[in-house]
């Protein structure tokens, strides 16, 4: 398998049961070597999730208010406290086989930070920054992606929610991350328009595989889910 190679697929709007699921399937092919290092990047539909260290009381509202406004709760496996996902905001979850990127957490953390931090600038003139006792990529006192992520067998799952055209009333409903006197922001907000979603996909994977050295491939869904099927 050549471990240089990125594949990268184009999900679209996906329930976030079903994007686990299946980076669990593709988690253990990549742990296999059976896949290279492999990109989902997609949309969930409006859901919270608590990160292994999250804490309920984070989420502000009950559950009938959060059935009301059609938003799931999920528990999930990865770092972190609490988070939205919603339409609008790219999600990214980079399934790569650490043991040819090098075995640092930190390292990877960082890359998948200098991945927005480096587009902001070099696309939009934005200057945002990490912060190593917060973890994500911030404009100021606002953040703009959130990290979370799990390392198994040194391959990693789940990974980013960089916010482009996100409601960002919707986290209002949580203490994200369950950081007071923090608060979000998006590029919508930052640029002051509404963007071209799909660009912005574009971008963020040309972005991250350089910021990996990786060299891209970018499947067809209906392909991939296939070949998946038969591995």
């Amino acid at each position: 398998m050549d471990q240089k190679k990125m594949l990268a697929i184009k999900m679209g709007l996906v329930d976030y049961q079903k994007a686990y699921d299946l980076q669990l399937k593709i988690h253990q092919l990549v742990s296999e070597e059976k896949l290279p290092h492999t990109f989902l990047i997609l949309e969930h539909s409006p859901v919270i999730t608590l990160g292994i260290s999250g804490k309920e009381s984070n989420i502000l509202v009950d559950e009938v208010q959060l059935n009301k406004l059609g938003i799931q709760v999920y528990r999930s496996t990865r770092g972190g406290d609490v988070t939205y996902h919603g339409p609008g905001q790219i999600v990214g979850y980079p399934i790569f086989n650490l043991r040819y990127l090098g075995r640092k957490v930190r390292h990877y953390i960082s890359n998948l930070e200098g991945t927005i931090i480096r587009m902001l600038k070099d696309e939009h003139g934005i200057d945002a920054v990490s912060d190593p006792k917060f973890p994500g990529v911030w404009i100021g006192n606002n953040k703009i992606t959130a990290i979370g992520c799990r390392i198994s067998r040194w391959v990693s799952m789940h990974g980013f929610a960089y916010n482009v055209n996100t409601n960002l009333d919707h986290f209002k409903l949580i203490t994200p991350c369950g950081l007071v006197n923090k608060g979000v922001t998006s590029l919508e907000r930052e640029l002051g328009k509404k963007q071209d979603f799909d660009y912005h996909v574009d971008l963020t994977i040309r972005y991250l595989a350089h910021q990996f050295e990786l060299d891209c491939t970018v499947e067809n869904k209906a392909n991939f889910l296939k070949k998946l099927e038969e591995l």
